[in-house]
């Protein structure tokens, strides 16, 4: 299954703000993060990644700090603001609405299987 380019766009800034509330990251590590939460299906590119992070820094929901962890080299960290607490609640909230409204949808329609009563063709 491939997620599609508009609903990766919608879910990255609370993904990334998720990931970051859980502790300080860098950029290989969030994109590896990412990648092991939806079981391979989420595969995104630093081109992705790293536009977002500066757009979330701009705004003031992540602050970074380059850091050298012993024995390895320079990476510049990541980590969540109170705005960016405060931003991600709002996201939940509104992402809370979206999968209720959908799970309602789908429900609704018998989880999108064709039921006997109403076939998928026209008259014939």
């Amino acid at each position: 299954m491939k997620v599609t380019k508009d609903l990766v766009a919608a879910s990255a800034t609370p993904m990334v703000l998720g990931i970051l509330a859980e502790g300080e990251s860098y950029g290989y590590a969030i994109l590896r993060r990412i990648n092991d939460l939806s079981g391979g299906e989420l595969d995104w590119t630093e081109g992705l990644l790293y536009p977002l992070l500066h757009r979330l820094e701009r705004l003031g929901h992540v602050e970074s700090s380059w850091q050298s962890p012993r024995g390895e080299r320079r990476r510049k960290y990541y980590r969540i603001t109170d705005s960016g607490l405060a931003e991600l609640a709002e996201q939940r909230r509104q992402w809370d609405t979206v999968v209720d409204a959908l799970k309602q949808v789908w429900l609704a329609t018998g989880g999108l299987k064709p039921s006997p009563a109403t076939p998928l063709e026209g008259p014939a």
